[in-house]
Parts: structure tokens; C-alpha cells; sequence
């Protein structure tokens, strides 16, 4: 009797730990910009990471989660699984991809003035250029360079009238490093570098702000890629204005100015846009039946 009652009480248990598990939702957050007027823009068509809760900007998500994608259907040759669910989100990524490749304005990535040389590595690209004995060299990498602000500016919208309303747009503001090496040094002057979500303005009466700011600065060994946590490294928060302009100017004096930001924003924008086509076509691959 006592096993019965034992037997009894762990189904119970399991039954409401399946029931527990498959109430569990996805958590979605959705990406965007804060964008500079003179940057290169897209419009923001990602309806990939717009799924709400209730599913309503995706006719595919109830698909996508409905108890049919437990049971596979089989029917190529490959040996993968195959579900209804696959069929419509490989729908959905045929109806995306195409969109985006819509709204890509050029297949060729934008020049840098200056004399910069690019050179890309899937999502990191890596800029230089040689001034009067000096090399300068910027890197970044376009993953997480979209700030995450979709939320606010969607609701912001929903308030608008339908021929008032536009899309968000896309801008990549990526944070940069840039590496001052001398002929001769065994140490490279490395300024760790952000676009701030405010204009950064240091005094009164200034024409015109600064679209980028220093956050770190830095000797590093030349030629080595892994920031040395053993080596002092100035933090610009509580800095003296007088140092932190000289040390923008030193930038600028190098061709890393407001312009250069400008630049660099609209390459990582489009650097960020054709990565985003090739993950969905590499998406749509994988999950499709070949």
C-alpha cells in the first residue's frame, strides 16, 4: 500500500514538472540604434528578434511553438529531423533574407578617407595607416554594436498616426582601440574608445561635440594583441579636461577625428548588415531539407 502511495506522488510530481516546462517562454530582446544624423543608415526590418509575447508581429510563431513541432516528419533522404515548425521558419527566412537584401544599399563596403587600409576577419575589422613614421592602427568588431534601445523607440512610435510613423533605423557604433606605435618603441599609446549615447561635450560654448570619447588609454607591448592587465591604465572618468582634450587632440592629429567616427560607423553599419544576411542564409541552410 505504502509503495502504491509513493508511485502515485512521483507521477504526480513529474506530470507537473512536463506542465511546468513547456509554460516556459523564450526571452526576446530586440536590438537598435541610437543614431547619428550624418551616419549611413538602414531600416530596421529584423522581425527575427521582434517576437513578442503573444507572438502578434510573427504570423510563423504560433507555428513555431505549437505542441506540432513535437512530432517529426521525416520524409527526405538526410536523416535530420524535419518538423512543420522547420517548414515555416525556413518560410520565414526566405521571406527575411529577401527583405534584407532589399535594403542592403551596396554590396561594396564604404571607403575610409584618410589612407586607411581595411582589412576584414569575418566580424572584426582592422583599419591602419602611416603618418610621418608612426603607424595607427584602429580595430573593432561589429558583434553587439547595435544599442539595444528598440524597446523605447517602439512604444514611441506606436503613439504616432500611420502616415507619421517610421521605421527605426540601424546604425553600428561599435567601440574601437586605437594603437599609436613609433619606429623604434617596444611600447604602443592604445586609447580604448566608445560611442557614448549622449554627444560628448566638454565646455561651454563649444561649436561642435565630440561623437566618440576615450574611455581607457594605455602602453601596451608592441606588437601584442592581449591588453596587459599588469601595465597602469588611465581611466578617463575622472580625468582632468585639460589632459583628456590634449589626448583628443593627439587622435585628431592622427586622422582619428569626428569625421573618422563618422566613417567608421557607416562601415561597421554595413559591415554589421552584410553579417547579418550571411547568418540568415547560413540560418536558412541548416534548418531547411537540402
Amino acid at each position: 500500500m505504502l509503495k502504491s502511495v509513493v508511485r502515485a506522488v512521483g507521477a504526480a510530481v513529474r506530470l507537473s514538472s512536463v506542465a511546468t516546462s513547456t509554460a516556459r517562454t523564450l526571452p526576446l530582446s530586440c536590438p537598435t540604434l541610437c543614431s547619428p544624423s550624418s551616419a549611413t543608415t538602414r531600416h530596421f526590418t529584423r522581425s527575427l528578434w521582434m517576437l513578442n509575447n503573444n507572438g502578434a508581429s510573427s504570423g510563423y510563431r504560433p507555428k513555431l511553438f505549437s505542441s506540432k513541432a513535437l512530432n517529426p516528419s521525416i520524409s527526405c533522404g538526410c536523416g535530420s529531423l524535419h518538423t512543420e515548425g522547420d517548414k515555416a521558419f525556413g518560410a520565414f527566412l526566405s521571406d527575411e533574407i529577401k527583405e534584407e537584401l532589399k535594403i542592403q544599399k551596396n554590396n561594396n563596403l564604404p571607403k575610409m578617407s584618410g589612407g586607411w587600409e581595411l582589412a576584414l576577419n569575418g566580424t572584426e575589422a582592422k583599419l591602419s595607416r602611416n603618418v610621418a613614421g608612426e603607424k595607427i592602427t584602429v580595430t573593432f568588431n561589429v558583434n553587439n554594436s547595435i544599442p539595444p534601445n528598440f524597446e523605447e523607440e517602439a512604444e514611441q512610435g506606436q503613439q504616432k498616426s500611420a502616415e507619421e510613423e517610421e521605421e527605426p533605423e540601424i546604425v553600428s557604433s561599435p567601440n574601437f582601440v586605437v594603437d599609436v606605435t613609433k619606429q623604434g618603441a617596444k611600447h604602443s599609446l592604445v586609447f580604448d574608445c566608445h560611442f557614448p549615447e549622449d554627444e560628448v561635450s566638454h565646455g561651454e560654448g563649444e561649436e561642435e561635440s565630440d561623437i566618440f570619447a576615450i574611455r581607457e588609454v594605455s602602453f601596451q607591448p608592441d606588437g601584442d594583441t592581449d591588453w596587459k592587465e599588469n601595465s597602469y591604465t588611465l581611466n578617463t572618468d575622472a580625468l582632468d579636461w585639460a589632459l583628456y582634450d590634449h589626448l583628443m587632440d593627439f587622435l585628431a592629429d592622427r586622422g582619428v577625428d569626428n569625421t573618422f567616427a563618422d566613417e567608421l560607423m557607416e562601415l561597421s553599419t554595413a559591415v554589421e548588415h552584410k553579417e547579418y544576411i550571411k547568418f540568415l542564409e547560413n540560418l536558412h541552410g541548416f534548418v531547411k531539407c537540402n
